[in-house]
């Protein structure tokens, strides 16, 4: 597997890394005067390079895609048509992404997931196709992104001066 062969599973489902990056940006322009979009970019495309990431997206966007060909076993076939809200396994599936960032991933995915901004908004929004599990895996893939930023972010402010060992 490759980072490419990711991006072009991605592209087929119509997702680009670029609007990944743009989420990304909004989610730490706020707390990184000195970010750009090419940090962003860079820091989705390092998140699509960890395999456990890759084999989540394979079985997500598997699922939506066997669901469109309506061969899923009943009652998920119906289930999976409905976007049925109590659900969830999309929204623990992409979870296993946002974990390796820890919290700030975590809270970063809970925030994306209700507030659906971007290539989400439309992959939620997109009747015409199944994508209970890729537009969780979008939110996934940009809160993770967007921890990995903020765990690099070298002017945050650095506490361990004020730290006594007595």
């Amino acid at each position: 597997m490759t980072d490419q062969h990711m991006i072009q599973l991605l592209q087929k489902r119509g997702v680009t890394v670029e609007q990944i990056s743009e989420i990304v940006y909004k989610l730490q322009k706020p707390y990184n005067d000195q970010l750009s979009e090419e940090d962003c970019t860079e820091s989705v495309l390092a998140v699509l390079a960890k395999r456990e990431v890759q084999y989540t997206l394979y079985t997500g966007i598997a699922l939506d895609e066997l669901a469109e060909k309506k061969l899923l076993p009943e009652p998920l076939q119906s289930i999976l048509e409905a976007d049925e809200p109590l659900f969830g396994v999309d929204e623990t599936l992409a979870l296993g992404i946002v974990h390796v960032y820890g919290m700030i991933g975590l809270t970063s995915f809970g925030y994306l997931d209700k507030e659906k901004m971007g290539i989400i908004r439309a992959l939620n929004d997109d009747r015409s196709a199944v994508h209970v599990f890729l537009d969780d895996l979008v939110c996934g893939l940009a809160a993770a992104a967007s921890a990995r930023i903020a765990h690099q972010n070298e002017h945050a402010p650095d506490y361990s001066s004020k730290l006594r060992l007595d």
